[in-house]
């Protein structure tokens, strides 16, 4: 099979000025903490930003209609405004300097949506790394398929131990066109981004095709942003225009040194912390002593509760979301995933809350994981800390 259209160069927008103003971090980031996102709305204040362009999920509700119909009309005016330069049949190489200064390398490009599939048990070069809950989808639908415009917040994953991809780039930015270069907001480190020349993008696209013949046809996995992509597959699905069919990502290197795989946890609004963990426990057939258990740090009030559970489940984040699934069946109470063990405590602190913090998964195993059982339980890790997540910069035209 010919790999090398999976992942392609694109036609890239990119404001003009004011980098530090447009770019703001992934929608789904900082969900129950809408004071970050009336930080960034002070910061952004009447400047073009991509906080326009998106509809943060903090802010989701059952009728978006209003919300969705003005940020289309404002990437419409964008674009009339002449808000953007346009970067064309272009890789874009990015290198982040993340918050704890660390750097972590990644190429911007086109995903062929032929080629993607969230279904357990694909055989397609991107494959979901955990399950899609079919009813994020249609929200997602409604804010996508009239859009002029994407930002893309999805990062696909290569396991590329070797360095074949990047290898290519790292050491030779310096001849590269700089598109880019300045500081993220909120903690969000430094970024500067490169147009990558053709030569260049064909010697990538041959390194890819290597990788997915290695791989038995695995090419990327999805890292972040898997019901965003999901979400391009219906649309391209329902209207079937070219533009519709590919959709903007950034590929990185699983083995990346600055990459840190981080557990998603779970918070419960709206429960009795100490039954919710009695339960808990119950449903896993009582504590136990044994080495291999798994250890979860409950947090509720300022009382902190460890217990010890065995389980069939590998990952202890399965354990218990296959408990969450059954527990909240029915109930009034509500679960969100929370990144960072700060954050868990910090909303704890809430009346009827209560946090599970556990390990999370090893990067080293996912590849493995994926391509043996098709996919994972849904959120059950996330790349890195939340303010090193991919911010939106680049745009691309999709109608």
């Amino acid at each position: 099979m010919d790999f090398k259209k999976c992942f392609t160069p694109a036609d890239f927008l990119l404001p003009e000025k004011d980098f530090d103003k447009w770019a703001v971090i992934a929608c789904d980031q900082y969900t129950s903490e809408p004071e970050y996102w009336q930080r960034v709305k002070d910061n952004v204040g009447n400047s073009p930003s991509a906080l326009n362009c998106i509809l943060p999920e903090v802010y989701l509700e059952e009728d978006n209609s209003r919300a969705i119909e003005k940020i289309n009309k404002t990437m419409e005016q964008y674009r009339s405004d002449n808000v953007f330069s346009e970067v064309k049949d272009s890789f874009i190489f990015v290198e982040r300097t993340q918050s704890d200064g660390r750097k972590r390398l990644g190429i911007v490009g086109k995903i062929d949506l032929e080629c993607y599939d969230f279904i357990p048990g694909t055989t397609a070069a991107v494959r979901a790394t955990e399950q899609t809950v079919l009813s994020r989808i249609p929200p997602r639908v409604e804010i996508r398929k009239n859009a002029p415009l994407e930002l893309p917040h999805v990062m696909l994953l290569i396991d590329d131990p070797e360095d074949l991809v990047m290898g290519i780039l790292k050491e030779s930015s310096e001849d590269l066109d700089k598109l880019y270069d300045f500081s993220l907001m909120e903690n969000g480190g430094d970024i500067k981004g490169y147009k990558v020349d053709k030569a260049r993008a064909e010697q990538i696209e041959e390194a890819l095709q290597k990788l997915a013949e290695r791989n038995n046809g695995l090419l990327f996995c999805v890292g972040d942003g898997n019901h965003s992509l999901a979400t391009a597959k219906k649309c391209y699905e329902q209207s079937g225009s070219e533009l519709s069919r590919y959709a903007a990502v950034e590929v990185v290197n699983i083995h990346d040194s600055a990459l840190e795989f981080e557990p998603i946890y779970r918070v419960v609004f709206g429960a009795n912390p100490e039954k919710i963990i009695d339960d808990f426990v119950k449903y896993c057939g009582g504590e136990s002593k044994s080495a291999d258990a798994k250890t979860y740090t409950c947090v509720y009030g300022d009382k902190l509760r460890e217990i010890r559970i065995s389980s069939k489940e590998k990952l202890a984040v399965a354990t218990l979301q296959n408990f969450l699934d059954e527990y909240l069946k029915g109930s009034s109470a509500e679960v969100d995933y929370i990144h960072g063990e700060e954050s868990v405590k910090k909303l704890c602190k809430q009346k009827n809350t209560v946090g599970f913090i556990f390990d999370g998964m090893g990067k080293s195993e996912l590849f493995a994981a994926v391509y043996q059982d098709g996919s994972l339980p849904r959120k059950t890790f996330s790349m890195g800390h939340a303010d090193d997540k991919r911010f939106y910069i680049e745009a691309r035209k999709i109608k």
